[in-house]
């Protein structure tokens, strides 16, 4: 049919029944046919005298109608002395570092820790990113990575492993952002790296039973900060940090009860802790030596907490080779699940261990406060003379509040 410039354009049945070959549209558009599953439209025309083919897709997929639009549009630009050809869209796919910022700051919020939020994505920044942090996140490759890993995979294993995690988090993520094709799959990775040597223990405990010596070793030594905070530790099966930041406006001497707030629990959650006759005379050893009424109870000037090493000096200076001051807690597991009755759902709440199981977590709402005073008392029992608990007096009138210094 004609087409009202003055050539006859293929009909659209013409078009459905073409055989093999080239067929004329007109003013140098063809359909080419090359076989029943194979045809496209192509622009024949003249640049600077030489003759040049110029596709324009497959004819399954653009209409007569959009063919000759394009054709028109690419000889007008010819004319122009424009190149015809359609420019490339520009890569919009972030680099590597990009996508692992854009990865922290939809992830962070969901992080209660912020000593992790704050490391997670400079652990990337110091290892990672002087390999692949300028590579475009979707042409990352196991290779690249496993080249990034190798100077830290034996020297620091650990942390390796862990930001080994992190950088398959950044490609799931951008993955699901649609940055890459593909999920990431990095098994392969460490079987390109040494085989890292395996630890005897995450954190070093000692045998329940040498405890009670290891205790009287401890109120002979020197008195010092760190060295009550290690007892105290010790006595309540809690973690360091949770000894070291104690506040005396958590303790009440009086109920024998120490309350940790939430935010300083690893399980977001309020923990109260019965006090024993050994702790609780450990904090009116402590309360003169108070820098005010709601200061640290454990600290050196009275402001600033222990650092996380002040306890683990203590341990060395007593000789105790690797023991950790974390590992008392598995110290206390294990003695109260040999030398004991006491269920295991009272000892991991005495642990403010956070349950697995949802539904058990749901139905479990009671902190079984009382049978774990029980439990801390025959523990502090357990661990100490009865010598240091003989001098315990009534709890004192608290003093004027003490200006901080």
């Amino acid at each position: 049919m004609w087409d009202g410039i003055g050539y006859m354009a293929l009909t659209a049945i013409e078009i459905r029944n073409a055989k093999k070959g080239r067929h004329a549209d007109g003013d140098g558009l063809y359909l080419v046919v090359r076989s029943k599953t194979s045809r496209s439209w192509v622009l024949r025309t003249q640049v600077d005298g030489k003759r040049m083919d110029f596709g324009l897709g497959s004819a399954t997929i653009v209409s007569p109608a959009k063919a000759r639009a394009e054709a028109a549009d690419m000889r007008a630009r010819l004319k122009a002395r424009e190149d015809p050809r359609p420019k490339p869209e520009p890569d919009l796919t972030p680099t590597f570092a990009e996508a692992a910022v854009a990865c922290h700051d939809a992830l962070k919020f969901g992080w209660k820790n912020k000593r992790h939020r704050d490391s997670w994505l400079a652990s990337l920044e110091n290892h990672i990113y002087p390999w692949i942090g300028p590579v475009p996140v979707n042409r990352v490759t196991s290779m690249m990575i496993r080249d990034a890993m190798a100077p830290i995979w034996l020297t620091i294993p650990e942390t390796a492993r862990r930001i080994l995690q992190r950088v398959g988090t950044v490609l799931d993520f951008a993955h699901i952002s649609g940055w890459c094709p593909s999920e990431a799959s990095l098994r392969s990775v460490p079987k390109g790296l040494p085989r890292q040597p395996v630890s005897d223990a995450h954190f070093l405990a000692m045998p329940y039973q040498r405890v009670p010596a290891f205790v009287e070793q401890l109120n002979g030594a020197a008195r010092s900060a760190g060295r009550d905070a290690l007892l105290f530790t010790i006595l309540n099966a809690v973690r360091s940090g949770e000894a070291r930041h104690a506040l005396w406006g958590e303790i009440d001497l009086e109920g024998r009860l120490w309350t940790i707030a939430a935010h300083r629990m690893k399980t977001n959650k309020v923990h109260v802790v019965p006090l024993s006759e050994p702790a609780i005379a450990l904090l009116k050893q402590r309360w003169p030596l108070r820098a005010h009424d709601n200061g640290l109870v454990f600290s050196t000037h009275g402001i600033r907490p222990l650092s996380d090493m002040t306890m683990t000096k203590v341990l060395r200076s007593l000789e105790h080779g690797k023991i950790t001051v974390h590992g008392f807690r598995s110290s206390f597991t294990d003695w109260a699940a040999e030398q004991t009755e006491y269920p295991k759902e009272i000892v991991d709440k005495a642990l403010a261990h956070k349950l697995v199981d949802r539904v058990e977590a749901a139905y479990r709402r009671t902190d079984f406060l009382e049978r774990r005073r029980q439990l801390m008392n025959d523990w502090a029992a357990y661990i100490s003379s009865p010598s240091d608990c003989a001098s315990l007096a009534s709890v004192p009138a608290r003093p004027p509040l003490r200006a901080v210094v």
